[in-house]
């Protein structure tokens, strides 16, 4: 039987993350390399760069590839990318997404306000993209046998939103991203009776990160948090690297809501 140290050690396996070099997406690719792995990060042109300039000092273990996640002939090449640079793909995290704090227009607004074009691209970037990926990946991930999907969703994607926090504030809850987080969870259940038992597929799914929140949503926030705090990104470094690695190769199918018990009532 093996050891904790031996179930959680990934020397010597490689992930792939979008949106890696984003403030989620970033510390989950940062988890991984302090537990050994290799990590490629995919992510806009100039979020890549940034992230590169950063991490010089792990250069030997990190691979970067700037894509738009709108491009589907571009993503289907990224596996094949990552084999050829880092010798190997056994993890993909799809962190990637737009947010409620993305500036698009029609996006962040009331209900009436919110527009077609931009519901379009929130399904391509937040759901088809993670489709796309992953069967691209799939027959790399299978490969060696310890293949792991992790697709980053929200609170958002199991619950509808509380109005009552976004009063005479600035913030915005589109409806594209609930359905989009909606449709990557129930695309996880999929995968997860597809493409077993070489490849697990699991999610993770946060409640409101901390990051210059503004009052009073910050507040209303914290009260109704059984934890009575919002998250930081460090609280989801240990359900990535639980997911990525072999601490749980006998779980599939699963959607870890990390979120202080915001859904708990």
């Amino acid at each position: 039987m093996r050891t904790i140290h031996q179930l959680v050690d990934m020397t010597g396996r490689v992930a792939l993350v979008t949106g890696g070099a984003g403030h989620i997406g970033r510390t989950m690719a940062q988890a991984l390399l302090e537990v050994g792995a290799k990590v490629a990060i995919l992510d806009l042109p100039e979020a890549c760069d940034r992230c590169q300039r950063e991490w010089v000092e792990a250069s030997d273990r990190t691979a970067f590839f700037p894509a738009n996640l709108e491009d589907a002939a571009k993503l289907t090449q990224i596996p094949n990318q990552v084999v050829s640079a880092l010798g190997r793909l056994d993890v993909l995290i799809h962190c990637a997404a737009l947010v409620g704090t993305s500036q698009l227009p029609g996006w962040a607004v009331s209900f009436p306000e919110q527009n077609l074009d931009t519901w379009r691209k929130a399904l391509e970037v937040n759901l088809t993209s993670a489709f796309v990926l992953s069967q691209a990946s799939a027959s790399e991930l299978a490969r060696h046998g310890v293949g792991s999907i992790i697709n980053v969703g929200s609170i958002y994607g199991v619950v509808g939103p509380d109005w009552r926090l976004y009063d005479d504030t600035p913030l915005g809850n589109p409806a594209a991203y609930a359905a989009s987080k909606g449709g990557l969870l129930q695309l996880t259940r999929w995968l997860a009776t597809t493409l077993a038992p070489r490849i697990r597929v699991n999610a993770i799914s946060p409640g409101g990160v901390q990051r210059q929140t503004p009052e009073p949503f910050l507040s209303r926030y914290v009260a109704r948090t059984p934890m009575r705090r919002m998250a930081t990104e460090e609280d989801l470094k240990g359900a990535a690297v639980f997911l990525a690695s072999d601490l749980s190769a006998y779980i599939t199918g699963q959607n870890i809501i990390v979120d202080g018990g915001w859904t708990v009532w």
